[in-house]
Parts: C-alpha cells; sequence; structure tokens
C-alpha cells in the first residue's frame, strides 16, 4: 500500500471511531440543537408564534428554571412567563451563539436583545434596548429538557 492510501485508511478510520464514540457516548449536535430550538423559538417575539406551547414542546413534565438554589419555577409557570415577554419586550430576540454538548449535557451560549415598552424587571421603562448573553445548561433526555435550568453560581 502506498502512503496516501495508509494515511486515507487510517483517517477514515479515526472518523469512524470518533462518529463511534459520539454515538455511544450521548447526542449528536444536531440531536441537541433539535431538542432545544422550541426554547429558544418560544423567546423569539412573533404575532404567529405560541411560545407557551413552544416550551412546553421543548421541556418534560417534571422540568423547572432556577434562579437561585432555593427559587424555581415550574415549566407551567415558566411558560406562562416567557409567552408574556411579547407584551413587555415586543421586538425580543434571542440567538444561539454557541453550542456545546457532552453526552446529554448541552450547553448554550445565547444572547438576547429588544427594547422594553414597560417597566421591566424592577427598571422603569426608558426606550432604551438592551443585549445580554446568558450562558444555560441543559440536560436532554428522549428529545426533551430534564431537570432544573439552573444559573452559574456566582462567586462570594
Amino acid at each position: 500500500m502506498t502512503l496516501t492510501v495508509k494515511s486515507f485508511l487510517g483517517g477514515l478510520l479515526l472518523i469512524t471511531s470518533a462518529a463511534v464514540a459520539q454515538a455511544e457516548s450521548g447526542l449528536t449536535v444536531e440531536q441537541a440543537r433539535a431538542a432545544i430550538a422550541p426554547f429558544y423559538n418560544a423567546l423569539n417575539v412573533a404575532a404567529d408564534r405560541d411560545a407557551s406551547a413552544l416550551v412546553l414542546q421543548a421541556t418534560a413534565e417534571s422540568w423547572e428554571s432556577c434562579s437561585s438554589d432555593t427559587e424555581c419555577k415550574p415549566r407551567d409557570k415558566v411558560a406562562q412567563t416567557i409567552a408574556g415577554f411579547g407584551k413587555a419586550i415586543p421586538d425580543l430576540k434571542w440567538e444561539i451563539k454557541e453550542l456545546l454538548v457532552s453526552g446529554n449535557q448541552v450547553i448554550v451560549r445565547g444572547e438576547g436583545s429588544g427594547t422594553p415598552a414597560v417597566d421591566f424587571m424592577g427598571v422603569p421603562h426608558g426606550g432604551k434596548s438592551f443585549t445580554l448573553m446568558s450562558i444555560d445548561i441543559h440536560t436532554i433526555e428522549d428529545g426533551k429538557m430534564v431537570g432544573r435550568l439552573k444559573p452559574i453560581p456566582q462567586p462570594r
């Protein structure tokens, strides 16, 4: 065998081994994106979008969103809250900037932006836009987000 053929076969074996390891260890990036897409689509305000239904579609019944280790909301409350964002921030847009997968864990770096039309989260309405970054860690089972969506702990 020539060196070129050996190199090609070696590369093919390496790619195949990586694909098998990924399949055995968890989600592909495509599977992860498909599982979380409805949740992040719910965060983009559009007249024809049922944000509440999208949140419920993406999450298991036991899923919760936590703002601290002691404050968590069940999925139906989160779905209502996200559905109400359209009135508070009529141009809300949320983009997935980066997605990392490890087993059944999905890490999403997202960016939200918009202009509140009313007082929002304790900030008086002033007509100014905002942009923020989010880091979310999701656990996916059977194509749905499960467990708790927890914030990253802050140093004390």
